[in-house]
């Protein structure tokens, strides 16, 4: 019990990219613009998406839904570590960093489910092309997106509610700038076998299910397009596939070296720039992907700034 009411009143410690005091400013500059040009881009994909009819499509329902998704992500983690690295500071409240690890599973499961529906419209849109918008109807869309929502939401809980039941020594260091699950588990005191099971369990839901939903996808689309005589078909059907190639090559292939830089080194430094990759950079760069990319978007973008700069 008494191991129970000092994990309550203790604080965990984020250790960050950095403890060089001469790098701090340094550091709370590049995030803070990082943060804020996430912020701008995806809210940007947002409000072309909705003001322009053209793009009010299911492919690009899904995509503002990515985008906010991104924002989310983002602002878990990043608000915090500025708040730290400003106040000279490096603790968190043991709720505020359950709470950080419930958002931050909730937000990155929900990338992975959006990415697997998106290779999904991909795949309608391309081998059933005649019966794309009765397919991709617009209650399929919305119920796609609720599903997503509803299962990451109990995985994420559950998480959390196994991991209320661990205890830790006050003042338990963290190697990163966010409460990381899989470290917070290393550091525990307690049995945390129940949890590793869930763990590997969750993961291969929220992992390997999508993964291979978008591998079964991109397979068939390859398959027809091998099929079509035109070269020029071939490319234009396939040119609609590459963005979200893009997207999802940076999502996995960022995601696959946050885990192999914290399986193959012990440097903690290491694992913690691979995680920035992750949950940093990655939402920043996906509207530039999608916006350098996609001519309708870029139409829409462009369509929205004249008409913001005819109100001023």
């Amino acid at each position: 019990m008494e191991a129970e009411n000092q994990t309550e009143l203790s604080e965990f410690l984020l250790l960050g990219l950095s403890e060089d005091l001469e790098l701090q400013p340094i550091l709370f500059g590049l995030f803070l613009s990082i943060y804020l040009v996430t912020l701008l881009g995806n809210l940007l994909i947002i409000l072309a998406i909705s003001s322009d009819s053209h793009l009010h499509t299911p492919m690009y329902f899904f995509l503002s839904n990515l985008s906010f998704v991104d924002i989310c992500l983002t602002s878990t983690t990043v608000p915090k570590m500025l708040v730290n690295i400003q106040v000279q500071s490096k603790g968190i409240s043991y709720i505020g960093c359950l709470s950080q690890m419930y958002f931050m599973m909730m937000f990155s499961g929900l990338d992975n489910f959006l990415l697997t529906v998106m290779a999904y419209d991909r795949y309608v849109a391309i081998c059933h092309p005649l019966h794309y918008m009765v397919i991709m109807n617009f209650r399929l869309c919305v119920l796609l997106v609720l599903m997503s929502w509803f299962i990451i939401f109990w995985v994420a809980l559950v998480h959390i509610l196994l991991m209320i039941r661990l205890t830790f020594s006050p003042g338990t260091e963290i190697p990163y700038f966010f409460c990381d699950f899989a470290q917070l588990l290393k550091e525990a005191h307690s049995d945390t076998l129940i949890n590793n099971i869930v763990l590997y369990v969750a993961t291969s839901l929220v992992g390997v299910f999508p993964v291979t939903g978008i591998l079964v996808s991109y397979y068939q689309i390859v398959s027809s397009l091998m099929q079509m005589s035109s070269t020029a078909g071939k490319y234009k059907a396939f040119s609609t596939c590459g963005s979200h190639l893009s997207v999802v090559s940076l999502f996995y292939g960022t995601g696959l070296g946050v885990y192999l830089s914290s399986a193959m080194t012990h440097s903690s430094q290491r694992s913690s720039i691979a995680s920035v990759m992750y949950t940093v950079v990655t939402p920043m760069l996906n509207p530039f992907i999608y916006s350098l990319r996609n001519k309708d978007v870029k139409g829409a973008l462009g369509r929205l700034l004249s008409r913001a700069a005819s109100c001023l």
